[in-house]
């Protein structure tokens, strides 16, 4: 008996150092939600802030913050260097100051970091992206602060059928997402951007 109890703790244990977080910010969180919700390893996919130093920021307050994605994923099925590089291919690495149609603080790209070894790896997987590039890369690696999840009206906006307005009318959520995609240009920009290498795009 105790011999299978060892097993099954060393078996929940395992199995729990598979689950890791990855922190991006690549523009209007719903965006990056919606594109790394469907990645075979990906667990779940909460929007956000962080990067700012305000407590409890809210979309209506979130100054200072990065509107970002925390990415919780099995490292069995899919390796942080693999979230890095499809991030990098899904977002305009070359822009400053924001994101597509988004611009501003809040919308701009970082990738934001644990530890040494994650900080490594972004940074290795920068280098790659540039080389394929040939353009300088301004995303930035920075160190993780507090994630703060956005209100329940923005999770999963992208497939929701709630009915919202719109300078088109009613909509259901989901609608409004993808007529916003693609009024911002984000896809666009991406094929234009990264040609055959560009991830996500519609």
């Amino acid at each position: 008996m105790i011999r299978l109890t060892l097993v099954l703790l060393l078996l929940a244990s395992t199995a729990q150092a598979k689950t890791q977080i990855a922190v991006l910010a690549g523009g209007c969180f719903w965006c990056v939600e919606s594109n790394f919700e469907g990645v075979t390893g990906v667990k779940d996919v909460v929007s956000g802030y962080t990067g700012g130093t305000s407590q409890n920021p809210s979309y209506d307050d979130h100054e200072g913050h990065y509107e970002a994605v925390k990415i919780t994923y099995d490292d069995a099925k899919i390796s942080y260097a693999q979230i890095i590089d499809k991030f990098l291919h899904s977002t305009d690495v070359t822009d400053a100051g924001g994101q597509f149609c988004d611009r501003g603080k809040s919308y701009r790209s970082a990738i934001f970091v644990s530890n040494a070894a994650e900080k490594q790896i972004a940074r290795d997987e920068i280098a790659k992206a540039q080389a394929v590039l040939g353009q300088k890369i301004v995303t930035p690696v920075l160190s993780a602060k507090t994630f703060w999840p956005v209100e329940a009206y923005h999770q999963d906006y992208y497939k929701s059928t709630d009915l919202v307005l719109t300078r088109r009318g009613p909509k259901e959520k989901r609608n409004a997402y993808t007529f916003y995609r693609e009024s911002c240009g984000r896809d666009e920009r991406i094929k234009q951007l990264w040609g055959t290498a560009a991830e996500f795009t519609h």
